[in-house]
């Protein structure tokens, strides 16, 4: 569907066509994604019920993982059922409108995301390096305008977005190699000078993800300093085992995240199929993964699960 009449270049509809180059797999490919979005799902449900209906586990740790269990079911809802609807019913075209708040709706709670994951690092700085003030400094209070000021950052940052593409014109093309809506997908197939709109967005990202990565990175510098200083191997253990989970989760989140923008900006000779898995996964996997790592890792979160669990067997 290439728009050849110069004159309409603006598009009130885009072609999603999936993955390019594996369109003979797509039914089968769609098998993990569809199991993967309802474990998601159930997962972080789960994850929230308990979280809520468990007063012991009140705590910011957890008040920050129930806000990124309601980032990650926003952001794979967004882009899942829509990827399941081109493989299984080759319905690929989505309005304009329903395109940019994709592109909203994606980059702003992947955004926020990693704001919670600092806010669960500030977390165990204090709890680890100044343990018997952690109550008084984070408390519910603090905790929540921490959690609102991630959410108005990603908002900010990333509502500019949409009118950043709305106007552009698409004089080559309206076909998205891509199973979703996302920034860089639109720019590359713009028939406009786009240099300034790519800046802003990698401006974006390094005041988003590459300083929140940074703030991290130095909490866990001052945690490692502090854990090395205590007098015992096992306490300094048992001390560094509170930060698994999440330490687990940052990886799940970055690893990919980080592949995604590189590839897609200087990665110009990665297979564009790879690129768009990888993609894919940084939408889904972390979703899939984070509500399991807690729940294994986290003794509290387990032992409610399991006495769910078994009151319901009962």
């Amino acid at each position: 569907m290439l728009l050849h009449n110069k004159t309409n270049v603006y598009p009130s509809t885009f072609i999603l066509i999936g993955i390019p180059g594996l369109e003979y797999a797509h039914m089968w490919i769609s098998i993990p994604f569809c199991m993967g979005y309802i474990l998601a799902l159930v997962g972080n449900c789960s994850l929230l019920f308990i979280i809520k209906t468990d007063s012991k586990l009140h705590e910011p740790v957890y008040l920050f993982l129930c806000m990124l269990a309601v980032a990650d079911i926003v952001v794979c809802t967004t882009a899942v059922p829509k990827l399941l609807s081109i493989f299984w019913f080759h319905d690929g075209e989505i309005p304009i409108e329903g395109c940019l708040t994709q592109v909203f709706l994606i980059h702003s709670c992947s955004t926020m995301e990693s704001g919670f994951l600092v806010g669960m690092a500030f977390d165990r700085y204090v709890a680890i390096c100044n343990p018997l003030r952690h109550s008084a400094i984070l408390t519910h209070t603090v905790t929540g305008a921490m959690g609102l000021a991630i959410v108005l950052r990603g908002t900010a940052f990333l509502s500019f977005h949409p009118f950043l593409l709305r106007w552009l014109p698409y004089c080559k093309t309206n076909i998205i190699s891509h199973t979703y809506c996302e920034f860089m997908a639109l720019i590359k197939i713009a028939c406009a000078e786009t240099s300034i709109r790519k800046a802003y967005s990698l401006v974006v990202a390094f005041l988003t993800g590459g300083v929140d990565f940074i703030l991290i990175i130095c909490s866990y510098v001052f945690i490692l300093n502090t854990v090395f200083h205590l007098p015992s191997k096992d306490a300094r253990l048992k001390t560094l085992g509170t930060c698994g989970s999440h330490v687990c989760v940052i990886l799940v989140f970055y690893t990919p995240a980080f592949f995604s923008f590189l590839t897609h900006r200087f990665g110009h000779k990665v297979a564009p199929h790879i690129h768009i898995l990888v993609a894919n996964m940084y939408l889904l996997v972390p979703p899939v993964m984070d509500p399991i790592i807690y729940g294994v890792r986290t003794k509290k979160i387990r032992d409610r699960f399991l006495k769910l669990f078994s009151f319901q067997r009962t």
